[in-house]
């Protein structure tokens, strides 16, 4: 009897975590694609060193040329942000005023 109940409350408890995961997953809004075509740790060139890696933070992707880049990243994350955003300044067209 104990068995049957543990295994019931067991696969109540993963059914519940199986539909939250999957309700988070759709709620969560599309990152903003990477603009860069170089690493936003090394700045080499993506592609150079195999296929690029990728993550998100804070809503934004960020792609790097290889696992070790990554890492770095992961370390300060927010350096980065700000590094991108620097980058698209120089990239965003300039008005004519």
């Amino acid at each position: 009897m104990k068995k049957k109940l543990l295994a019931i409350i067991a696969l109540t408890v993963l059914g519940c975590s199986a539909v939250t995961l999957s309700q988070a997953d759709d709620a969560k809004p599309a990152a903003k694609p990477y603009p860069l075509k170089t690493c936003i740790v090394s700045g080499e060139k993506l592609g150079e060193m195999g296929s690029p890696s990728s993550t998100n933070y804070n809503g934004q992707e960020f792609k790097f040329c290889c696992k070790d880049c990554i890492k770095d990243f992961a370390k300060d994350p927010a350096k980065f942000e700000k590094k991108l955003a620097k980058a698209e300044k120089k990239l965003a067209p300039k008005s004519d005023k």
